[in-house]
C-alpha cells in the first residue's frame, strides 16, 4: 500500500532544506572550519568514525558539521558516504602488539609489565564547568603549547611495542581466550547478511559500528545483574597501528596509520561441567579512535553474548540489532515521513468495531469480542469518529 501523494510536495521539501541551512548560518558567526571541527572536538569526531564504518576524519568532521552537531545525522551521512566507494584492496590482520602505545592502563594488575601509561585521559579530574574556556583566544592555545616545547626535539625515542598482559595469564593456563565450540568463520557484514547465531566475528564488526550509547546501556544491564557480566580491565589501549595491504604483486605496503583503541576485559571465574578446572574468560573489544567507553563495553557485551542466558545482554541478536545506531536511527525518524493510508485505515477499522460495539448495544445482544488484530492502539479525536 503506497502513500497519498501531496500536492505541491518537492516545494515544500526543498523550502524545509533550505530553512535547516539558514538556521545553521543564520546567526553570521565565524564559520567553523574542518581542521577546528576534527582537532578540537576530536572524541566527537572519533565516535563518528565508529559508528559510520569509516576511518576518515576529515570526512567525519566534515559530516558533523553537515548534521549541525547531530552525531547520528553525522554517522548516517559518513556511512552513505561510504557506500559509494569502491574496495581496491583487503588490509592484513593488524597487530595490536606492534601499536605505538599513547595509553595503556589495567586495572587488574598494579605492576602491570611495562608500567602504566596513562597518557590523555580526563578519568582524574574534577568534572568542574571550565568558564575560562568562553573567552579564550588563539594566544591563549600558542601560550599553552609553549609549555610543551621541549617534546619538539627529535631526540625522542620511537614509542616501544608492549607485550600484551593477557599473554601471562594465557601462558599460565588462567585466561581461556577462545571458546572450544566458538564459529571462528570471518564473514564481511557489509557484503554477507547476517544470521543468528552469527560468528564472533560477525558480532565484533557490528559492535564496532554499534552506537556507543546504546552499548554503554546494555553493558551497565549486564553489570548490575540483568547477565552474568562483570569484568575487570586487564589492559585498555589507545595508540596508533599500521595498515598493511599487498599490491598486485604480493609486495606488502604500509599504506599509513590509524589510531584505534581496544579493551581486553577479564570476567570472573566460570566453571564447566565437561572441565572441572576452573579459569577466567576474555572479552574483546577495538573500535576506531580514541573511544574508551565503546570499547570497554563491546568487551562486555562481546563477552556476555556468548553466555546462554535469558537476560537481553546476553541475547546476540537483541544487542546486536538494538545497538545498530544508523539503522535505528532511520527507523525511529521514518515514523515522520507520511503514514496517512495506513492510519486511515486504523481509523476505518476502530469506526466499524465501534458502530458494531453500539448497535449490539442499542439491539441488546452482547457485542462481539473486537478481533485480536485490530488497531486498539489508536486513540482518535472524538471529531474523527
Amino acid at each position: 500500500m503506497g502513500y497519498v501523494a501531496i500536492k505541491g510536495g518537492e516545494d515544500a521539501i526543498e523550502n524545509a532544506s533550505r530553512l535547516t541551512e539558514y538556521e545553521r548560518v543564520n546567526s553570521r558567526t565565524k564559520p567553523l572550519e574542518i581542521d577546528q571541527i576534527r582537532t578540537q572536538l576530536g572524541s566527537l569526531v572519533d565516535k563518528i568514525m565508529g559508528e559510520g564504518s569509516l576511518y576518515a576524519p576529515e570526512h567525519a568532521a566534515l559530516a558533523l558539521k553537515q548534521a549541525q552537531g547531530c552525531p547520528l545525522e553525522g554517522a548516517f551521512i559518513l556511512r552513505a558516504y561510504r557506500a559509494t566507494l569502491n574496495r581496491s584492496y583487503s588490509s592484513d590482520i593488524v597487530d595490536t602488539r606492534s601499536m605505538r602505545v599513547v595509553r595503556r592502563i589495567s586495572s587488574a594488575f598494579r605492576e602491570a609489565p611495562g608500567g602504566q601509561i596513562l597518557g590523555p585521559t580526563r578519568d582524574y579530574t574534577v568534572r568542574m564547568l571550565n568558564t575560562d574556556l568562553a573567552s579564550e583566544t588563539k594566544e591563549d592555545f600558542e601560550r599553552f603549547i609553549s609549555e610543551f616545547d621541549f617534546l619538539d626535539t627529535d631526540v625522542l625515542e620511537e614509542p616501544k611495542p608492549f607485550s600484551k598482559i593477557m599473554d601471562i595469564l594465557m601462558e599460565q593456563g588462567m585466561l581461556h581466550g577462545v571458546d572450544e565450540d566458538e564459529d571462528r568463520r570471518v564473514v564481511d557484514i557489509t557484503r554477507e547478511a547476517v544470521k543468528f547465531p552469527a560468528p564472533r566475528s560477525a558480532s565484533l564488526q557490528m559492535l564496532a559500528r554499534a552506537e556507543t550509547g546504546g552499548l554503554c546501556a546494555l553493558a551497565y544491564s549486564s553489570m548490575r545483574g540483568f547477565g552474568s557480566t562483570h569484568p575487570t580491565i586487564g589492559e585498555l589501549r589507545v595508540g596508533k597501528v599500521k595498515v598493511v595491504v599487498s599490491d598486485r604483486r604480493g609486495r606488502k605496503r604500509c599504506i599509513g596509520n590509524i589510531k584505534v583503541t581496544e579493551s581486553e576485559v577479564i570476567s570472573k571465574l566460570k566453571q564447566k561441567s565437561r572441565d572441572p578446572v576452573p579459569y577466567m574468560t576474555l572479552g574483546y573489544g577495538l573500535c576506531f579512535g580514541h573511544n574508551e567507553t565503546k570499547a570497554i563495553c563491546m568487551g562486555i557485551l562481546d563477552r556476555a553474548m556468548r553466555v546462554k542466558d535469558e537476560h537481553p545482554a546476553n541475547s546476540q541478536e537483541f544487542v546486536l540489532y538494538h545497538t545498530e545506531g544508523v539503522e535505528s536511527y532511520g527507523f525511529t525518524n521514518h515514523l515522520k515521513l507520511p503514514h496517512y493510508v495506513t492510519f486511515q485505515s486504523g481509523l476505518d477499522n476502530l469506526r466499524k468495531a465501534m458502530k458494531r460495539k453500539q448497535d449490539a448495544m442499542k439491539s441488546g445482544e452482547k457485542p462481539l469480542a473486537v478481533p485480536a488484530n485490530a488497531e486498539d492502539a489508536v486513540d482518535p479525536a472524538p471529531e474523527l469518529l
